[in-house]
């Protein structure tokens, strides 16, 4: 094997394994998707998870945990009763991307040490410094990005309207019993 083929097998291992550690999970990308649910409605009204749940299909138990978390950070507050639900507890464009991750206990680190340098036998790596400083790029960027910023996207209005009006044919096929 050339030296040139082992280190693009290096290369394309290591971008890999980058992948991998800097994939979101399902609990940041619900909650972002939960709370761009919510400011999209009319501000007024207060959301049920369920509601969430039947737009985005998302479970309403993990909605329920997603919630908690993002009440205990103050990015929503609850009103209970017949009328309760959940609103944003600040304006869209208070609320950044890397809040919400962060509120739901997600990390956009790409070392894959957690900013410790101790992942070679317990040494910092030979490109510690370069995935440090990609994660920094990262936060620096979702830090950017406001619920504001989405809902002023075309594809986030286009699919916003397509949600609705899916669920205004579900709720008309079972008023009538269609």
């Amino acid at each position: 094997m050339t030296n040139l083929v082992r280190i693009h097998k290096i290369q394309l291992s290591s971008l890999t394994n980058v992948y991998r550690v800097m994939r979101l999970t399902t609990r940041g990308r619900y909650a972002v998707t939960a709370l761009l649910d919510i400011a999209l409605q009319p501000a007024e009204r207060t959301i049920t998870l369920a509601e969430i749940a039947n737009r985005q299909t998302i479970s309403v138990a993990y909605l329920e945990q997603l919630f908690a978390k993002l009440k205990r950070h103050g990015l929503v507050a609850s009103v209970r009763g017949a009328n309760g639900g959940y609103h944003l507890a600040k304006s869209a464009d208070q609320i950044t991307m890397l809040e919400i991750i962060e509120a739901v206990n997600e990390t956009v680190d790409a070392t894959r040490c957690d900013h410790k340098g101790n992942c070679q036998n317990g040494a910092m790596c030979l490109t510690h410094d370069l995935w440090q400083d990609l994660s920094l790029h990262i936060a620096d960027y979702l830090a950017k990005i406001s619920l504001a910023d989405l809902i002023c996207r075309e594809n986030v209005q286009t699919v916003a309207i397509r949600q609705k009006s899916v669920n205004l044919d579900s709720a008309f096929l079972s008023a009538t019993g269609i």
